[in-house]
């Protein structure tokens, strides 16, 4: 170490002593020591003393040079303004922070000011009261009780699978002092049984980040709306469970909802000046708590509570992240996870377009790091955000990603979304929810094995017909590809495409019998290839049949499944010739109906011209016909198009007027 060096260093100790101790001086100092002639100097103004005086919170402007630079600051701060594009990050800090983030600036060649207008607009916001039934002018966010009540509507029309429960209450319920519970909402098809690995989300546990907790209900609404009509949503569902804590901070969102910028918990014992009381949940967990990246200033937006999970609503998400995944993690922190270790955590926070993983509080690579990094790279391929490793700045410890990987040896992540706290509706919608929603869907599709799938290729783009006659055959074409990863920071390895395969109704998790597809090319060596293969329908029930594809890649590792549904028989066709009469009724193909193992059923029925007759698709429940579908025009042609389920089914013919012979075309 050169003698400049060592000087630098010491006089940045030096002066940020002075800085520490200047507002307690009255003059301050005349002549202050500096690391770098012509360096800006650590000491405190006498507008940042009087900032510190009147606001233990100030919002800090720091224009910065790089991309690099906003990276390692949204990593250690959640912004409150600001972005790379615009040069300049604000962030809401304490006096220690802000005289940390002096020195590192020094280092950095960043200016760091604080700004008065910002902080006196954060802390007015501070003050208005609790309760509000709308967020006023964020129309597409919902408050908590609207949140809540649209989970209970879920579990109200898709009972067999969605549940909605208590995980505990929050500090302001615990205190008697009204609050919430704390609610999951649980996601699977109930009617299939056996274990089942799990996709847990976290959302909106910093209270006035309101983009994560309506992205997370809106995922679960995509998901339930499109069981049954999607394959690899209703595979999902049926092999898999949703687990979604949609407000993890309910309490403090209360305080957010009425337009405070409240990053907080209420708990209320510790009192503030300003108002800025509660602690910072995201410092509170119990892994590596206290060791960096938090303050024990209660009135600091990072303070980590008087000790580790003292906090309720830390305890309820420790338990139940527990209850979630089992521990496949040694003690020791270089113990890695099994590489087929089942599960994915997220926890979804606002904004700084990120993907995130541990470790936070150390600059050491966790045990399962390159498969983390693997995955949050492929994650990040779908929303465009930045891959990175937790830490930056400083270290931030007490985190829930920490604390799932470490105590439990789960993938895990935290997603940083978006522009803004308060992310414009036209922002949220157009950008922000459909990129991410995206990103969820491959972490639930990986959930089986994240650790393995997420570096192996995709099977895309599946196409076959909808509908195949009984006996017949089909071609099968999809697209693998090992190349949807997001290299803006570091680059993945690229592997080949070597093989592929497909699964009829049995998946490969469950013993399925793989069948070989080949490369549209000759051969596979590419990092993507068109693929595709014959399939027999010769042994199959007529009815909804699901097809799933993989891929694998030069190193033997697979890739997670891509399904589609194809209905067998659906191109047969049967005419039925009948006579009725005015207000009388034909069935065909008799009154006993036929058997049905599921599919389209489409029927079109014509009569003798002048006539009316209507045509009614009918279901047999065990004791009585119900109708199903029905096609009551005012002419002689009716036409039925119904995707049914398995059971007994006839047609009903009825003369509404008229009478004479009739064909009816049924196709399945």
């Amino acid at each position: 170490m050169n003698r400049a060096t060592v000087r630098f260093g010491l006089s940045v100790v030096l002066s940020t002593s002075l800085l520490l101790s200047a507002c307690s001086q009255m003059p301050q100092p005349q002549a202050a020591p500096t690391p770098v002639a012509g360096s800006p100097s650590l000491v405190a103004t006498a507008d940042e003393c009087s900032a510190f005086q009147n606001h233990p919170v100030v919002v800090s402007r720091i224009d910065f040079r790089t991309e690099r630079d906003w990276l390692d600051i949204v990593k250690t701060f959640e912004p409150v303004g600001g972005g790379p594009k615009e040069g300049y990050v604000l962030l809401d800090v304490g006096r220690e922070d802000f005289e940390r983030l002096r020195v590192t600036g020094l280092t950095r060649g960043w200016t760091i000011r604080i700004d008065a207008a910002e902080t006196q607009k954060h802390s007015g916001s501070l003050q208005r009261p609790l309760g509000s039934l709308s967020i006023s002018g964020y129309s597409c966010y919902r408050t908590v009780e609207e949140t809540y009540a649209s989970a209970q509507n879920l579990v109200t029309q898709y009972p067999n699978l969605a549940t909605w429960s208590s995980i505990g209450p929050t500090w302001l319920k615990s205190k008697g002092r009204g609050g919430y519970d704390m609610n999951v909402l649980k996601l699977t098809n109930r009617s299939v049984t056996g274990a089942k690995p799990r996709l847990v989300i976290t959302a909106s546990i910093h209270a006035r980040e309101y983009t994560p907790a309506e992205l997370t209900t809106r995922f679960a609404e995509y998901l339930l709306s499109n069981y049954g009509k999607d394959a690899d949503v209703t595979w999902m569902l049926d092999t898999q469970e949703v687990w979604l804590v949609l407000q993890a901070n309910p309490d403090g969102r209360k305080k957010a909802e009425a337009g405070a910028s409240w990053r907080k918990n209420v708990n209320d014992t510790q009192a503030c000046s300003n108002g800025l009381y509660g602690a910072d949940l995201n410092r509170n967990f119990t892994y590596a708590w206290g060791t960096g990246g938090s303050s024990t200033d209660p009135c600091n937006e990072t303070y980590r509570g008087v000790s580790a999970g003292s906090e309720p609503e830390v305890q309820n998400l420790q338990t139940f992240l527990k209850s979630a995944f089992a521990d496949n993690r040694g003690p020791a922190r270089t113990d890695a996870a099994p590489a087929n270790t089942p599960g994915v955590y997220i926890d979804i926070h606002s904004y700084s377009q990120l993907v995130l993983w541990p470790w936070g509080d150390t600059t050491a690579v966790a045990p399962n790091g390159t498969a983390l990094q693997s995955l949050g790279r492929k994650l990040a391929y779908f929303n465009g955000y930045t891959p990175e490793q937790s830490v930056g700045l400083y270290p931030t410890s007490g985190t829930t990603d920490d604390f799932a990987y470490g105590e439990l040896g789960v993938a895990s992540y935290t997603i940083e979304l978006g522009t803004a706290f308060f992310e414009p509706c036209s922002t949220f919608t157009g950008t922000t929810l459909p990129k991410n929603q995206a990103a969820l869907l491959y972490a639930l599709r990986v959930a089986r094995a994240p650790y393995q799938l997420g570096s192996g290729p995709d099977s895309l783009s599946l196409s076959a017909p909808a509908s195949v006659a009984t006996g017949a055959s089909f071609t099968l074409s999809a697209t693998a590809d090992s190349t949807r990863f997001n290299n803006s920071n570091g680059t993945e390895p690229s592997r080949a495409v070597a093989g592929a395969e497909y699964f009829v109704d049995t998946a490969p998790w469950a013993g399925g019998t793989a069948r070989a597809m080949t490369a549209v090319d000759g051969t596979f060596s590419s990092t993507q290839e068109a693929i595709r293969a014959t399939v027999s329908t010769t042994g199959l029930s007529a009815g909804r049949h699901t097809i799933y594809v993989r891929a694998r890649n030069s190193s033997g590792t697979y890739g997670p499944v891509s399904a589609l549904f194809v209905t067998v028989g659906g191109t047969t066709s049967t005419t039925y010739i009948g006579t009725v009469s005015s207000g009388a009724s034909s069935y065909q193909p008799s009154t006993t109906g036929f058997s049905y193992a599921g599919g389209t059923l489409q029927g079109a029925l014509t009569g003798p011209s002048g006539t009316d007759f209507d045509l009614y698709l009918q279901k047999y429940s065990g004791s009585a016909w119900a109708n199903v579908a029905a096609s009551e025009g005012a002419s002689s042609t009716e036409n039925i198009n119904y995707v049914a389920a398995s059971g007994t089914y006839r047609w009903q013919v009825y003369g509404y007027s008229g009478s004479g012979s009739y064909t009816l075309t049924e196709t399945r």
